[in-house]
């Protein structure tokens, strides 16, 4: 069996990198922060989505020696100018809280009209090993509503709607399979994940 570490404690996170991973690489298990000895997580203090995933994956590779992957995603809105970007997981401060970074992003778009309110999720994921490192990047395209909707996902799904849902629906009211298919974390995965079986 092949092992991969996913530098994450993030439960959801990681059920969905492995579920776009299993068909795509037999005999695969998929480890997380809590599954491996602690070490010192690195800070994410990198301007750009590519680079934060690169740190995550390297302090990974690093203190567990196993083919590590890390991702960084975030929220970019167009009338904010492409924030809150990198920094959309603290977006509302410290500790994090996806209920308050929704309400600060509501509060911040609240006299913003519909037609302005365009927005794109970006997913960075790094890939480091033994044999070098790769990086790929995928990206789902949308808008924000003015509430939330929807009960599934994380972060901000409940407020984003993608250019690729027909019917309305908010990436929190889509199945796994349908968000998984159009996810820039999906997009992102499925181009990696072929480099990653070539590697193992």
């Amino acid at each position: 069996m092949s092992r991969i570490f996913v530098a994450s404690r993030n439960a959801k996170k990681i059920a969905e990198m492995e579920r776009i991973l299993a068909p795509l690489i037999a005999d695969v298990e998929v480890l997380g922060l809590d599954d491996v000895d602690f070490y010192e997580e690195p800070v994410e203090d990198a301007p750009t989505f590519e680079g934060n995933a690169l740190i995550k994956a390297r302090a990974g590779f690093e203190a567990t020696g196993i083919p590590s992957v890390a991702d960084d995603s975030g929220l970019c809105v167009d009338a904010l100018n492409g924030m809150p970007g990198v920094l959309s997981a603290r977006w509302g401060g410290k500790p994090k809280s996806d209920d308050r970074n929704n309400q600060l992003l509501l509060d911040q778009l609240d006299d913003v009209p519909d037609e302005r309110r365009g927005a794109h999720f970006t997913c960075a994921v790094a890939f480091v090993h033994a044999g070098g490192e790769l990086v790929v990047e995928g990206r789902m395209t949308g808008r924000v509503l003015r509430a939330p909707a929807g009960e599934g996902g994380f972060g901000y799904d409940p407020l984003f709607v993608a250019d690729d849902t027909a019917d309305g629906r908010t990436s929190a009211e889509l199945s796994v399979d349908e968000k998984d298919a159009i996810s820039h974390r999906g997009k992102a995965m499925r181009e990696i994940a072929s480099r990653i079986a070539e590697a193992l």
